[in-house]
């Protein structure tokens, strides 16, 4: 099935453990991941010829590389591939599904189409996890990968990484996520990998700040000392004046929690907002020291218009501090004077000899989108160079790209339409550009992973050539000897891992005790389809529940045919209070025979919004006690989801016709039809449609005495009886 390609020895033997086991594949960057992928679904279509082949990779650009890759050394039709990404419609997406024998997807859209049973994952004999370290929390590949191993007739799993996470935590949780059972890891020292290793130079070049951005500094640094202090004084458990990103997050999550479980202490409130204004001052000494005076001078203007519109206290508070008024005077006037980050200059000394070299391709890393906007401009003005920006999709000051135009400047840079990529971090994942001289770092990073992948972008073909620009005595060298760090564990770990590996998934290929035991008739659920991406649906499907997702008129879940549920987690809630609709929601129910609202949250439900705790119990009371409705609570979606399981069980496992969604509103007359006589006694969706066809309309079935209704198969003496029960017998608005 492959043409024009010879695997190299190590590709061979990671394809032999590949073929036996769901394997790992951590290999460093350009060494060929993909084409291991590409013999192993040889491999799987050969033993499996009716199956199908799917493999994710998190970016549109990847996906089609991935195609052009397999339409170029596989032996299979265009015909019989295909792409799926947020451009291709659900509709769409669903009629290539049955064609298809190998499909590229990013995750997010398939996982919508399993949710929704759009497609299928039980003939698939392959799935393969691209930038596999992506593999952890809530991400898209944790719940494929679970509802693949779950229904695949012949599961094969393989993930594929250049830097899979600098701890052992990390790469265990892919490993478990991704249902791993051995990892093939090659590092750049292994023998069968270091003949196809091209030399890369690395040079670190150092700047020096310049003293009028020294001045800039002091005034932040004093801020941010003051800011810290006070922070302490609020908070006096916080011990380290040393503050890194990471310890401020945690700092945050901490007090965030605390206050939504309903602490109302001043100091725990007012800390979390010099918090905000610490994080505010360390990305303006970020963007000093590493970037420069426009996208700092940007950064602070932004503050000042924001403090005149917004109600945020760190906001406000910030921009009257005596030392950031100071530093925002400072950077106004050096950008008059046009005194721009020395890196500038020392970028452009960098580039003036290469760009004399013909052919020459360079790309350029920076952080921020701003800077990349200066750098972009200031290398047009060089002699020889022509210079793009490759950014993500979002547009911040007018800058994005979407996915169709990424593409094309990937393409354009291959042909040599330009010479210089500068580049945001959605470029530092997986692209294949394989002809790329020299890479710069305007900026060290303290991400492993990150630092890898950037790196990777040359010396695939040839040598190749890494400079990372430094400015002394700033966060950048502490940016550099943390990414050293951090990788230099993660080849450690990778090494013990490699020697010792010790299966992580024994828990998940061992039966365990399950925590829902479905009934053999089965249960199912109706949701709101607005509903498809949360927790609940997941954990419901994981269940082994049916999931219908429909347009609900009336609540977000339907657990039977009587029972409407409505959902709010404890914010939505309170807003939901607020805005009134609440309310309105509640009478719409009623018209079901039961109601249920389920608040799910571990918030205080009488702290937010500063609203009145009185407030909140009066909804309680009028929801349960005027309306009739009860009110349940859960952790999480997990818990939400166990719980309406439970309920749905105990509604339906009795019941003696098929559940089926009923409306208050159906949208065509033949739906209200089949509607108004699948509510008879013992009807339901299934005979609904003979006795119309039968009958000819929902009066001529009312008119059928028993004897008729019994010619319908299915309908016997007892349901003929009791639908005649509740045709002809006299409405009486007290039963006795």
């Amino acid at each position: 099935m492959i043409k024009d390609f010879q695997p190299r020895l190590y590709q061979q033997t990671i394809l032999a453990t590949a073929t036996e086991k769901n394997l790992l594949v951590v290999l460093p960057t350009g060494l060929g991941k993909t084409y291991v992928f590409l013999m192993l679904a040889a491999h799987r279509l050969d033993k499996f010829p009716n199956s199908k082949i799917l493999l994710l990779g998190p970016t549109r650009p990847l996906i089609t590389q991935y195609y052009e890759l397999f339409l170029k050394h596989f032996e299979i039709s265009k015909e019989e591939m295909a792409i799926f990404t947020g451009f291709v419609k659900p509709d769409e997406r669903e009629k290539l599904w049955k064609n298809a024998k190998i499909v590229f997807s990013t995750p997010q859209g398939l996982e919508n189409d399993i949710i929704s049973n759009k497609i299928t994952l039980e003939d698939v004999s392959l799935l393969g996890f691209d930038e596999a370290h992506r593999a952890i929390g809530e991400y898209s590949y944790v719940w494929v990968a679970k509802q693949y191993m779950k229904k695949a007739k012949y599961p094969r799993i393989i993930g594929m990484t250049a830097s899979p996470g600098s701890d052992l935590e990390t790469i265990s949780q892919v490993c478990k996520n991704l249902f791993i059972e051995d990892v093939e890891i090659r590092t750049e020292e292994d023998p069968d990998v270091k003949p196809y290793l091209q030399d890369v130079k690395i040079k670190w070049i150092y700047v020096e700040l310049p003293k009028h951005f020294k001045e800039i500094q002091k005034f932040l640094s004093g801020c941010l000392k003051s800011k810290i202090a006070l922070l302490k004084e609020l908070s006096p458990e916080i011990k380290t004046t040393l503050l890194t990103k990471s310890d401020l997050l945690k700092i945050q999550s901490e007090l965030l929690k605390e206050l939504s479980q309903g602490s109302r202490d001043y100091e725990k409130m007012k800390s979390l907002s010099v918090l905000a204004e610490i994080m505010k001052v360390q990305h303006s000494l970020e963007l000093l020291e590493s970037q420069g005076i426009s996208p700092l001078l940007q950064y602070l203007e932004d503050l000042l218009t924001k403090a005149k519109t917004t109600k945020v206290m760190a906001v406000k508070n910030l921009v009257q501090d005596l030392n950031f008024k100071s530093a925002l005077i400072l950077t106004r006037n050096l950008k008059g004077l046009k005194i721009e980050h020395p890196k500038y200059e020392e970028l452009k000394k960098i580039l003036i000899p290469l760009l004399k070299e013909k052919g020459k391709k360079i790309i350029i890393f920076s952080q921020y989108r701003d800077s990349i906007s200066c750098i972009v401009s200031e290398i047009n003005k060089l002699p020889g160079a022509k210079a793009e920006m490759f950014v993500g999709q979002q547009k911040k000051r007018g800058t994005g790209l979407s996915q169709k135009e990424q593409i094309k400047i990937l393409n354009d840079f291959k042909n040599n339409d330009f010479n210089v990529l500068v580049m945001s971090s959605v470029g530092e994942e997986g692209l294949d550009i394989p002809t790329v001289d020299i890479v710069i770092f305007y900026e060290p990073i303290p991400s492993a992973i990150r630092t890898i992948q950037r790196r990777g972008r040359t010396g695939r073909q040839s040598e190749g050539e890494v400079i990372v620009l430094v400015t002394k005595g700033t966060r950048d060298e502490a940016y550099r000897w943390s990414s050293f760090h951090k990788e230099k564990r993660m080849y450690n770990v990778l090494n013990d891992l490699k020697r010792k590996f010790n299966p992580v998934m024994k828990e998940n290929s061992e039966k365990k005790l399950t925590e829902f035991i479905l009934p053999e008739t089965g249960i199912t659920i109706y949701a709101d389809y607005r509903e498809k991406s949360s927790g609940i649906i997941k954990k419901l499907i994981e269940l082994g529940i049916n999931i219908k997702l429909e347009k609900l008129e009336i609540g977000d879940y339907l657990l039977s045919h009587r029972l409407c549920v409505e959902y709010k987690t404890v914010a939505d809630f309170i807003d939901s209070l607020i805005d009134k609709r609440l309310l309105a929601q509640l009478k719409e129910m009623k018209r079901y025979q039961k109601q249920l609202v389920i608040i799910e949250g571990e918030e205080d439900l009488y702290s937010q919004r500063n609203l009145h705790p009185n407030a909140v119990r009066g909804m309680l009371s009028t929801i349960c006690i005027d309306y009739g409705v009860p009110i349940l609570t859960t952790k999480n979606s997990d818990d939400t989801a166990l719980l309406m399981a439970m309920i749905a069980k105990r509604e339906q496992i009795n019941e003696d016709r098929e559940f089926t969604l009923h409306s208050s509103k159906p949208l065509t007359l033949k739906e209200q039809q089949e509607y108004i006589v699948s509510s008879l006694p013992g009807v339901g969706p299934i005979l609904s449609k003979p006795l119309l066809k039968k009958f000819g309309s929902v009066k001529n079935i009312v008119n059928a005495n028993e004897t008729q209704l019994k010619e319908v198969e299915l309908i016997g003496d007892k349901k003929a009886a009791k639908i005649k029960e509740v045709v002809d017998s006299e409405y009486k608005e007290r039963e006795n």
